[in-house]
């Protein structure tokens, strides 16, 4: 358990996931993480921003694991994308959202496994 008086902000723990040290970046991440839902926003803007890969990729999965209507559209253009990487974290995504809509989506752009 952290001994620290408050929670890090959204830009505290962006600003460590773009740190070079491995540690640093991996604990901004997981500061994020309980708090997704809560940061859904600014993580698609961030998202839209971020040039570092290997952040963009961590956004996106924060972006799914928030399971917010909010990021329907973005999962689904990103479901097509032609990263790999991408794809993979916005089909994740959308299976994590479970709509009718993600559902729907998935299936009829023949990604329902």
């Amino acid at each position: 358990m952290s001994m620290r008086a408050r929670p890090l902000t959204f830009d505290e723990s962006l600003a460590m996931m773009r740190n070079r040290d491995g540690w640093i970046a991996e604990q901004g991440f997981h500061e994020l993480l309980p708090r997704a839902k809560e940061y859904v926003d600014e993580l698609i803007t961030a998202f839209a921003t971020e040039t570092h890969h290997g952040v963009q990729c961590w956004l996106l999965e924060l972006i799914g694991e928030a399971r917010s209507k909010r990021a329907f559209d973005l999962l689904c253009e990103q479901s097509h994308s032609s990263d790999q990487a991408f794809r993979d974290w916005a089909i994740r995504g959308l299976r994590l959202l479970d709509s009718h809509a993600a559902r729907k989506f998935l299936y009829d752009s023949g990604l329902k496994t």
